[in-house]
């Protein structure tokens, strides 16, 4: 037997027979899928934001240098140049990171939006009392 809450919001019986269809467990699936994905660019996204502040660091530092020629790790190699393209050539890094982190944030909110679409489909089947869709890390990164 089912029960109604004063909101008028379906509940199931916790000790109900729930039955799990094939695309009940496709959603099941992809939320956890999504959840792993989104680990994974928050990963991404703050070595992108460390690299991004060395960059920020190394142009304030560059600001500071007297020499004509400045040595600048291209890779795994050095190269001299003259401050003014080195200062160019941070810019032009720190740009295209900054776009990096930005796609990068698009992509989680992506997903975030298709979670909180699976959540409500989810809970509104099993209830919060028979399924567990909550990620403790979304507490400690607000």
């Amino acid at each position: 037997m089912a029960k109604v809450e004063k909101k008028g919001a379906f509940q199931p019986d916790p000790d109900a027979d729930i039955k799990i269809t094939f695309d009940d467990q496709m959603r099941i699936n992809q939320f956890a899928n999504h959840v792993a994905k989104i680990e994974d660019l928050k990963e991404e996204l703050k070595s992108k934001k460390a690299e991004l502040t060395n960059i920020d660091e190394a142009i304030e530092e560059i600001e500071l240098v007297d020499d004509e020629q400045i040595q600048f790790l291209i890779g795994e190699v050095f190269i001299f140049n003259n401050v003014e393209k080195t200062q160019k050539l941070l810019q032009e890094s720190k740009e295209s990171k900054e776009k990096e982190i930005a796609s990068i944030e698009v992509q989680v909110n992506e997903i975030q939006e298709k979670m909180t679409s699976l959540k409500s489909q989810l809970y509104g089947k099993f209830g919060h009392k028979n399924i567990y869709l909550e990620n403790d890390d979304d507490e400690d990164d607000q």
